[in-house]
């Protein structure tokens, strides 16, 4: 790719973001072969109804417990699939629900979920005594694949506090000389669910993890208790850099940018898949950008109208195209390098594609937020946000890429 090529990227950008017609079918296949190469970490929610799963995915994902209700879609009579955010997902849960229930054959909900998930998490309510329904699945799932880890989570904690009590602080549980703390019902509970499971089989670690994951009505502060610790054995057992995708970073401050934080990285980790194909062009790349431009706008409740695009890519100017161009450019060069360059230049093209998505992004949103509370946007200010988000998303990309799903 030589210079002369970053007007054309910027004129396809710019003319899929103002005439989105672009070919769906092409773009889902080649979404579809990205995918594959890029696969979206799929986290296995076993438990019995009520167990509080749904809650664990709302702490995760910063969702609304409604917004998670309507975006699930059935995979077998029984589980479910939720992708986070459902247009570009960065994580996707699987639930099977219907452990414990009367006449329920898990069989075909194993066979399904065993060949999509990446981690397996058990969910149990810590005053629900009888789990057996859910020891047997996790004993006959390690038996299969005794290489699987395994992070149990004991939910429900506040149902054993004495009458008027709150959380403890700090959080005792992953701590054996506090242990004495823990009021002598729930100490009892949790140690029993614990000896009752037993041994699994197989060499993977297991690991257990105290929660008590609320709503804000339900007095309990905080109400994501013990949220740091379940982050911290997720990443233990999978080295995905999930918390630092869905987390984003200091300048993510309001529930604006949070939202369109995660619709930013599911886009990036789309792109960046694409740009990991070898026969993909610039089009497939700037018709996922576009999308992602369109639904910031939708978030901030404006519509990129031909005036509103045009000042927007001329505020950005070149340094969107030329930082872009830059990568791609490095991309083909590696390639003639003998043996090693055609897969350092896939990389390549998959950061730069991602990278660029990510600063593109982020681009926006101060943009848009700039126009929703009625602020002049100023050109350099935009140029240095997408600066420094080209970084940040290249440094986000290279965590991804490099680490993989297990």
């Amino acid at each position: 790719m030589d210079l002369t090529r970053w007007p054309e990227y910027w004129k396809k950008l710019r003319a899929a973001l103002l005439e989105p017609a672009v070919d769906e079918v092409a773009l889902a296949e080649a979404l579809r072969d990205a995918r594959a190469r890029m696969p979206v970490p799929v986290l296995w929610l076993l438990g019995k109804t009520q167990a509080g799963k749904t809650s664990i995915i709302r702490a995760l994902t910063g969702s609304a417990a409604a917004e998670i209700g309507n975006g699930f879609r059935p995979c077998t009579r029984t589980a479910r699939l939720y992708d986070f955010p459902a247009e570009a997902p960065i994580v996707r849960f699987l639930d099977t629900r219907g452990l414990g229930e009367v006449a329920y054959d898990p069989d075909e909900d194993i066979r399904f979920c065993e060949a999509q998930a990446h981690l397996v998490v058990a969910v149990m309510k810590v005053a629900d005594a009888d789990q057996t329904p859910v020891f047997e699945v996790l004993q006959t799932l390690r038996r299969r694949h005794p290489h699987w880890p395994v992070l149990v989570v004991q939910t429900g904690l506040h149902e054993l506090y004495p009458p008027g009590a709150g959380h403890l602080q700090p959080w005792p549980y992953g701590d054996d000389r506090a242990w004495g703390r823990v009021p002598p019902d729930l100490r009892r509970a949790l140690a029993a669910q614990r000896q009752a499971l037993g041994a699994l089989a197989g060499a993977a670690p297991l690991r257990w993890v105290a929660v008590d994951l609320t709503l804000a009505e339900d007095g309990f502060e905080p109400p994501d208790y013990g949220l740091d610790a379940l982050w911290t054995e997720i990443d233990a057992l999978a080295r995905w850099g999930l918390r630092a995708l869905l987390a984003g970073d200091e300048s993510v401050r309001d529930l604006y940018a949070s939202t369109a934080h995660r619709h930013i990285v599911g886009h990036a980790v789309a792109a960046a898949g694409l740009g990991a194909l070898p026969a993909v062009d610039l089009v497939a790349v700037s018709a996922v950008q576009a999308k992602l431009l369109h639904a910031l706008a939708a978030l901030y409740g404006q519509r990129w109208e031909r005036r509103m695009a045009t000042e927007f890519v001329g505020l950005v100017g070149a340094g969107v195209a030329s930082g872009f161009l830059a990568r791609m450019l490095g991309r083909s060069a590696v390639k003639f390098i003998p043996f090693w360059g055609q897969t350092v230049g896939a990389l390549w093209g998959a950061s730069s594609a991602g990278a660029s998505t990510y600063a593109l992004g982020k681009a926006a949103v101060y943009f848009l937020g700039r126009r929703r509370d009625g602020l002049a946007v100023d050109a350099e200010a935009l140029r240095a946000v997408y600066a420094e988000a080209l970084e940040r998303g290249a440094a986000v990309l290279r965590e991804r890429l490099g680490g993989g799903v297990q």
